[in-house]
């Protein structure tokens, strides 16, 4: 949430929220329609192979490069420098 401005964090997380919720309902879809189309036949029951898993983790894996690559991208927000606390000597020095 650093990357946009303090006004705008309630958006920001709202549209987070709902492309997570989107990118888990699309991405296990089309895992379960890869798993269904890659199968063997064991005993007159259809079961993923395993190469419907590779395909799986392969696709899950070029899509987290992807994100990696893109959320690199992202601008970091340095905070502003703060003014330098006075020297404890200092501080002592008006105590006494």
């Amino acid at each position: 949430m650093a990357a946009v401005p303090v006004s705008e964090t309630a958006a920001a997380n709202s549209l987070t929220t709902l492309m997570r919720s989107i990118g888990t309902s699309v991405s296990s879809a089309a895992a379960g329609v890869i798993l269904a189309q890659l199968t063997i036949n064991l005993g007159g029951y259809a079961l993923p192979s395993q190469n419907g898993f590779r395909v799986v983790l392969i696709i899950g894996a070029a899509a987290a490069l992807a994100a990696l690559a893109i959320a690199s991208l992202i601008p970091i927000r340095r905070p502003a420098h703060a003014a330098a606390p006075a020297p404890v000597e200092a501080a002592r020095a008006t105590v006494s």
